[in-house]
């Protein structure tokens, strides 16, 4: 299993994967949808399953003397790996304009989602999405990534346009605070989200697992 996870960060992973990761950076730009990093770093991860195709890694990978299931679940290892690198460049950075940055002008009247724990949730959001539709569309063939990756990007700008919306509706105001009680409420919402993609992430491997040996490569 450590040589199939050496193989998978080193010699399968698109350099595009790791390039995309510098997209967590937009979580500094003021004014600006920051949710859509999140989609970015996945995109990156899209092109390590699209450069793999192309090099019949699926197949080359199968036939080597490992379980098929070990195959899916070191994808998964490798895709949850970027994504919560990601989430923690996204995370520092939410600190840094939480507290050093937080009476800069710029980002005191943004008018759009701030970076703060509630983000982070939405986030995640987005990560578990990828994993279940993306992930989950492509191990039904292990070949075809098209619809699986269409319906990701509609999913993951659905909830880019919610977080934008509902901390403009009365009593969800708190969603977007930067400091007081508001951001309480935030931690337990990111909690509460880092469980479910947890959740979400593992049944959509054990799906795919399931899926992946019963395929004819």
């Amino acid at each position: 299993m450590s040589t199939l996870i050496k193989k998978e960060f080193t010699l399968t992973a698109a350099p595009l994967t790791y390039v995309f990761l510098a997209f967590a950076g937009m979580t500094m730009i003021p004014g600006y949808p920051v949710l859509v990093c999140g989609f970015f770093i996945c995109l990156g991860i899209f092109y390590t399953f699209q450069f793999a195709r192309e090099y019949n890694d699926v197949l080359f990978t199968a036939l080597l003397p490992v379980r098929k299931r070990d195959v899916v679940r070191v994808r998964y290892l490798f895709v949850v790996c970027i994504q919560l690198l990601g989430v923690c460049v996204c995370g520092m950075l939410t600190i840094l304009r939480m507290t050093a940055l937080r009476d800069a002008q710029v980002y005191r009247t943004n008018p759009l989602m701030n970076a703060n724990p509630a983000f982070l949730a939405y986030l995640l959001v987005i990560m578990l999405l990828f994993n279940l539709i993306f992930l989950g569309g492509f191990y039904r063939t292990a070949y075809y990534y098209g619809k699986p990756f269409v319906l990701f990007c509609v999913a993951a700008f659905a909830v880019v346009g919610l977080g934008e919306t509902l901390h403009h509706i009365p009593g969800l105001t708190w969603l977007n605070d930067c400091e007081g009680a508001g951001v309480g409420r935030q931690l337990a919402l990111l909690v509460a989200a880092v469980l479910i993609y947890a959740a979400g992430t593992l049944l959509s491997m054990k799906r795919s697992e399931e899926r992946f040996e019963k395929l004819d490569l």
